[in-house]
């Protein structure tokens, strides 16, 4: 019995040590509701490129992160990590509370439509008119039949016209897409996102290929969609003016590693500075 005491104490011993190294950082594996997004040490390596290591990143509802970055610096594969097309090397993640390495294809593609994907290329259909592309958000949720028949004849025509009139294209409905502006096939995007209702957002340079004007524009939209809706959302951004003055909450990556992970007010230009400075990472000598 001395001996069984004597384990039960040691065992509490390491049980309070393990607790003190984790600290109050949510665990992998813990309930949390409140979290949407959740990487544990994620590496990810394409080819002889590691293109993220050792990342630790969570995402709450409701929560706007931009991330910031020189080219090259993982941005990309840190979004497509996220929405479950490209797969982690080492680590885990968790999206929507879907642990991707250890789900069915069917769960995996649950929460795929659960999460709505922004791209710096639209992702427009040019031939299509801006309502078959529109629809196309609701695609994952469509049997067959409906969504074939939704090419001939528009399906949920009313709920389209409202996602174009919140993005403020409601008067291109039947127009042929790829007769319209950068700035408005961009918004057809977004409206995309909006029909297939999603409990995160993703956006991968999503203003990129836009003048300032109509970026500002398209990003503020953004952002008001995510208040409006409590949703989530992670951009990454080339601007970093944009992304100090838009978003709460900054990231900086440089070489596959998160290098900072501030809330705007407690990021210091100097910081910044040293993330796009040639052979210097934050906190190099």
């Amino acid at each position: 019995m001395a001996r069984d005491a004597e384990h039960d104490r040691q065992r509490d011993r390491r049980a309070e040590q393990a607790t003190a190294r984790e600290g109050s950082r949510p665990r992998v594996g813990d309930r949390d509701d409140d979290v949407v997004f959740e990487l544990r040490d994620v590496s990810v390596r394409l080819g002889q490129v590691e293109a993220l290591s050792g990342v630790d990143l969570v995402v709450r509802s409701g929560e706007r992160v931009a991330i910031i970055g020189p080219s090259g610096a993982g941005k990309t594969t840190l979004i497509s990590l996220l929405n479950g097309t490209t797969t982690a090397t080492r680590g885990e993640v968790r999206a929507l509370g879907c642990p991707y390495a250890r789900a069915s294809a069917r769960n995996i593609r649950a929460t795929q439509r659960r999460i709505g994907t922004i791209h710096q290329r639209f992702d427009v259909v040019a031939q299509l008119r801006t309502v078959h592309n529109v629809n196309a958000g609701r695609l994952g949720t469509w049997p067959f039949w409906k969504a074939a028949l939704s090419l001939v004849l528009p399906r949920d025509v009313p709920r389209v016209r409202e996602a174009l009139a919140q993005v403020g294209i409601r008067d291109k409905l039947h127009e042929r897409t790829g007769d319209l502006s950068g700035g408005e096939q961009q918004r057809v995007a977004i409206a995309r996102v909006l029909v297939q209702q999603p409990d995160a957002i993703l956006a991968d340079e999503p203003v990129a290929s836009l003048d300032p004007t109509r970026g500002l524009e398209i990003m503020k939209l953004l952002l008001d969609i995510s208040a409006e809706s409590e949703t989530a959302l992670l951009a990454s951004l080339h601007d970093v003016d944009m992304a100090l003055d838009k978003f709460e909450r900054v990231v900086g990556l440089r070489d596959g590693r998160i290098v900072f992970d501030k809330r705007r007010e407690n990021l210091h230009d100097d910081e910044v500075r040293a993330l796009y400075t040639i052979d210097q990472a934050p906190g190099s000598p």
